[in-house]
């Protein structure tokens, strides 16, 4: 039988040789699961909240179907000195004209939110562009100034989605506070909902016609003032460049070399 002897040193040397390469293969290994879960394509998502250490969050309203609170709405946020997001659906635009305005006038991000409030999702890419502009048009026309944000209805979308919606010069905007208003639950349950769940950089969702909004709405406001929020405009919210969007929707700064 043959007996090999291996001195101390080799022995020494290629266990430190083992180490390093099996801590190279995992780094690389987490980098480039780092620059997929940014880069790739099959995981295109919206804006759905911001990353910033500045305590500010934002507040919007879908409006499709009904006007009766509205201009409660804008009362109760003039009373707290608060600037909100109005995502507006193109028939309710033809509607209610003179309330877009209103709401423009109030200082207001007047935003879109389609054009008949289609599942996205299911369009063509022609179909989600004609959904898109021809409410910025419409919006555009009454105030002077087009949309840059868009929020698809039903939240639904698809990598054709976003890249129509980005090609076309919008924001796609989710939002990662849900009041669940529509359910219709009462006061109590969506001001618990909404300031639990609340951080900064939320965008929170609310709808213009929910039942009990001009209940809840104030009792929210005070409650997240009193915590310390700024609350502003999506708009003045998210970053426009050198960003990127990771796998839970956050919006975070890109490092730029300088």
């Amino acid at each position: 039988m043959r007996i090999i002897v291996i001195r101390k040193s080799v022995l020494l040397g290629l266990l430190i040789f083992i180490m390093v390469l099996g801590t190279t293969l995992m780094y690389s290994q987490n980098m480039g699961n780092h620059i997929l879960s940014v880069m790739n394509k099959d995981k295109l998502l919206p804006i759905y909240c911001v990353d910033t250490e500045e305590k500010k969050v934002a507040i919007s309203f879908d409006a499709a179907w009904g006007d009766q609170f509205t201009d409660g709405i804008l009362e109760i946020l003039d009373r707290y000195n608060v600037k909100a997001t109005f995502f507006l659906v193109g028939f309710w635009v033809d509607k209610y004209p003179d309330m877009v305005k209103k709401i423009h006038e109030k200082g207001h991000d007047v935003e879109n939110h389609s054009t008949t409030h289609p599942h996205m999702s299911k369009l063509s890419t022609e179909q989600i562009a004609h959904e898109l502009n021809t409410t910025s048009d419409k919006i555009e026309n009454l105030i002077g100034v087009r949309p840059t944000l868009f929020r698809p209805p039903f939240g639904d979308y698809s990598n054709k989605v976003i890249e129509t919606v980005m090609a076309n010069k919008h924001y796609v905007i989710q939002w990662d506070v849900d009041s669940l208003d529509w359910k219709e639950l009462g006061t109590q349950p969506v001001v618990d909902r909404v300031t639990r769940n609340v951080k900064k950089g939320s965008i929170v969702l609310f709808h213009n016609n929910a039942k009990y909004i001009l209940e809840y709405l104030p009792l929210v406001i005070e409650r997240l003032q009193k915590q310390g929020y700024e609350i502003v405009p999506i708009s003045q919210i998210i970053m426009k460049e050198n960003y990127y969007i990771d796998h839970t929707g956050m919006q975070r700064k890109m490092n730029v070399p300088q």
